[in-house]
């Protein structure tokens, strides 16, 4: 496995590094700052026409749509670099689930669905969200859960059901909803386009978390109360559904692991910095072999994730997505175990600091817990990784 990117590639890399480091880490404060007093960002705005002046706007995305075609391989290059702030994929307009849903609607769309909203999605001049995620007794880990349902009514269809946990769907002017639309267990589920504002849907709230608010980042609770939607709403075929969502799934469970990373490498760059200078017991923190343990360890596991990662998306790359499969698993598992982790190491290495709003550890954490659930918490990734060495599906030696 070759996992060296091209001479193109790193410079374009270290221009998006340089972009964050020198651009957006100084004013992140202020940006969240601004959305949780209003809303909306000024500073995020300006940072977004800097990033769209510098050709760095939608990179994922096919040079035609606006992007630079990188493929998954170089999405991790770069999504790595936009995740050493929490903002950063925002400013680039490659976060979640704005990010993964223009890949769908470019995969899945209608002629009709993608005219009426992929270009303004890609422009920025709308939000959009994924409801997938029920209320037990309705899907959550386990997909074959789906209650929300989708039925014919001539030629339209019309959808009843309860979701949460819709990321951003509060101010979203569309959502791919899920819905069973059969009983089959491999068919029985399709995707629908629905307008954010059609008749019978309800925003029942926007469930309060562990962690603040964050930009889009808003988990929406929402009612579908025999919502109508046309034929051309449906992606891709009806009973797609959960082949879909798999499609969806594997590539950004890839680019949160690369956003997580990035964070985690900064905060041990953070923490390098400060026990590097800090004394205690008559030496320097660094020297404290406990502290070089937990330096050492955090610093394996960062760098064992990223191998895993890129594995995974040179799979992908190749077109052998069965075959990533279980190894997007097992990056997830181990890279939203490893961001936790370092966090947490971070706070103690610095202490009494480390556990106040003086640094960002803490809040960086609250938010970070939740990659431990998100796309299907470690115990279901487990159980795929360990089902297909069981039967044999996997290498461990690649």
């Amino acid at each position: 496995m070759d996992f060296l990117i091209g001479d193109d590639l790193a410079a374009l890399r270290s221009r998006v590094r340089t972009f964050v480091d020198e651009r957006i880490i100084p004013v992140e404060d202020r940006i969240v700052a601004e959305d949780q007093a209003t809303g909306a960002s000024a500073t995020l705005a300006g940072l977004q026409q800097q990033a769209r002046d510098a050709g760095l706007w939608t990179p994922h995305l096919p040079v035609e749509h606006g992007g630079l075609g990188l493929g998954i391989m170089g999405m991790c290059a770069l999504f790595r670099e936009m995740g050493r702030s929490m903002v950063g994929a925002r400013v680039f307009h490659c976060d979640a689930p704005d990010q993964g849903n223009m890949d769908l609607l470019l995969k899945a769309g209608s002629a009709a669905i993608r005219e009426r909203y992929l270009g303004p999605l890609v422009r920025h001049e709308i939000t959009s969200a994924f409801c997938m995620t029920e209320p037990a007794p309705g899907a959550g880990a386990d997909p074959s859960n789906l209650r929300t349902r989708a039925t014919r009514d001539g030629d339209d269809w019309v959808i009843e059901g309860h979701k949460w946990y819709s990321t951003g769907a509060g101010a979203a002017s569309f959502l791919i909803v899920m819905a069973r639309t059969s009983d089959d267990p491999r068919t029985g589920a399709s995707m629908f386009v629905v307008d954010r504002d059609a008749e019978g849907l309800e925003h029942v709230r926007d469930v309060e978390v562990m962690g603040p608010p964050l930009l889009a980042h808003r988990e929406a609770e929402l009612r579908f109360h025999g919502v109508r939607v046309k034929p051309d709403a449906v992606l891709g075929e009806i009973g797609q559904g959960f082949l879909l969502a798999q499609e969806r799934l594997i590539p950004a469970r890839l680019t949160h692991c690369m956003r997580w990373l990035g964070l985690a490498a900064r905060a041990l760059e953070m923490s390098r910095a400060y026990i590097a200078r800090r004394e205690s017991f008559g030496k320097k923190l660094a020297q404290h072999q406990f502290i070089q343990k937990m330096l050492a360890d955090d610093a394996l596991a960062i760098h064992s994730g990223n191998l895993m990662t890129l594995h995974c998306a040179k799979l992908l790359e190749a077109g052998n997505a069965l075959e990533a499969r279980p190894y997007s698993s097992m990056a997830k598992t181990h890279v939203a175990r490893t961001l936790c982790k370092v966090l947490d190491d971070a706070i103690q290495m610095h202490g009494s600091l480390g556990y106040s709003h003086d640094v960002p550890f803490s809040l960086w954490y609250r938010w970070a817990r939740a990659s431990r659930i998100a796309d299907g918490p470690d115990e279901v990734h487990q159980m795929v990784v360990a089902r297909d060495f069981l039967k044999d599906r996997m290498r461990l030696l690649v």
